[in-house]
């Protein structure tokens, strides 16, 4: 089913891994540095860690759209958060691959409760939906 974008982003990068980042519409300027561990200074950052940053974001927006469409869903609370680990690393076609790690804490709710509102923040989230079946995605909560 095809998608009609109702936002569209758009960022603009040179040199790669280790070039710069613009995202104009946000202000943004980011240097662009791979890890130490894949051979580089780690002096800035890497698509890695902006891909946790958009997922987790996206993911407690997804999280709170669910509790709108289910009644029975505790609402997310102000407090929540999610830590996000993505990790690269070789596939065995020859490639790379990634695993993500998320982390969702959501402070004054039962761990079932919080279950229940991670499984329906997947189902919206358009990262989990992008990725579903294509990353290894572990979620836990605390």
């Amino acid at each position: 089913m095809p998608v009609k974008p109702i936002y569209t982003a758009e960022a603009d990068v040179s040199g790669g891994r280790n070039g710069s980042a613009k995202i104009a519409e946000a202000g943004l300027d980011l240097t662009l540095a791979s890890p130490p561990a894949m051979g580089g200074d780690g002096k800035g950052a890497n698509p890695e860690q902006l891909f946790g940053a958009g997922y987790a974001a996206c993911f407690i927006g997804a999280m709170q759209y669910a509790t709108t469409l289910d009644d029975s869903l505790a609402k997310v609370p102000a407090d929540a958060s999610v830590n996000a680990k993505v990790g690269i690393g070789p596939n065995d076609a020859g490639g790379f691959a990634l695993a993500v790690d998320l982390h969702v804490a959501m402070p004054g709710l039962e761990a079932a409760e919080i279950q229940r509102i991670v499984d329906a923040g997947h189902a919206i989230c358009p990262y989990s939906n992008a990725v579903r079946g294509n990353v290894d995605v572990n979620t836990t909560i605390a």
